[in-house]
C-alpha cells in the first residue's frame, strides 16, 4: 500500500496505522513509489504494524522489495534492483507483473528473473482479470510465493484484499508462511471470496 510519501497518494502515516486498525490489518507492507522513508519512518512509529517495503521502477518494470533497511536505487536493472534488496536481507516481490496497462515484465523475463524473485502478485486490484490470472499461472510454473496485494492508494482501499498468515519472526519464516496463506479479497474488490 501506498502513503503520502507517494506522489500518487495523500494518506498519513497516522491515518494509514488507525485505519488498518479498523478494518482487522495487524500488519501492513508500506511499499511506496521509489522511496522507503515513509515505511521506515511508519516502522519507528508502529514496529509491530509495519513491514518496511519499496515499489521501485527498474529499468524494465517494477519490483517490490519487502524487509528493507533504506530506499533502494531508482531505474537499476531488475537484476541490480533484486540482488540490492537481497544484500539487505529482503524479500524481492514482483508487482503486477504481466499487467500491460503499468510498468511490467514479459513472462520470459520473469521466467529469466525466476531465481532472484521471491514472490510474485497473482492478485492486484488494479489489474487485468486476466493478468492476474496469467500471473498466478505463471507463478505456479515457476513454483514461487503468490500474493495478494492491495495496492490501496487510499484509505477506502484498506482490508479489501489481505492474506492471512501464520506467525513469522524474520523474513525467511514470513516467506514461509507466505507459501500457505489464505488470500482473500472482498467482493467489491474484483474478485471476492478466499482461495
Amino acid at each position: 500500500m501506498h502513503s503520502c510519501w507517494s506522489p500518487d497518494s495523500s494518506t498519513t502515516l497516522t491515518q494509514l496505522a488507525t485505519t488498518a486498525r479498523q478494518v482487522g490489518l495487524h500488519r501492513i507492507a508500506l511499499t511506496d513509489h521509489n522511496t522507503a522513508e515513509g515505511a521506515l519512518e511508519l516502522k519507528a512509529l508502529e514496529p509491530e504494524l509495519a513491514i518496511v517495503g519499496e515499489e521501485v521502477k527498474t529499468s524494465e518494470g517494477e519490483i517490490i522489495g519487502l524487509f528493507l533497511t533504506r530506499s533502494l536505487a531508482r531505474g537499476g536493472t531488475p537484476e541490480e534492483v533484486c540482488d540490492e534488496i537481497r544484500s539487505m536481507g529482503g524479500l524481492t516481490y514482483a508487482c503486477h507483473p504481466l499487467d500491460r496497462r503499468r510498468a511490467s515484465f514479459s513472462s520470459e523475463r520473469l521466467l529469466q528473473l525466476r531465481d532472484r524473485l521471491d514472490i510474485i502478485e497473482t492478485y492486484n486490484p488494479w489489474a487485468d482479470p486476466a493478468a492476474n490470472r496469467a500471473a498466478a499461472e505463471l507463478c505456479r510454473e515457476l513454483g514461487l510465493v503468490a500474493a495478494s496485494g492491495s495496492d490501496s492508494h487510499g484509505l477506502r482501499e484498506l482490508g479489501k484484499s489481505w492474506m492471512e498468515i501464520e506467525p513469522y519472526a524474520d523474513p525467511a519464516s514470513f516467506l514461509a508462511s507466505l507459501r500457505h496463506a489464505g488470500h482473500v479479497v472482498s467482493p467489491g474488490s474484483g474478485r471476492g471470496g478466499r482461495y
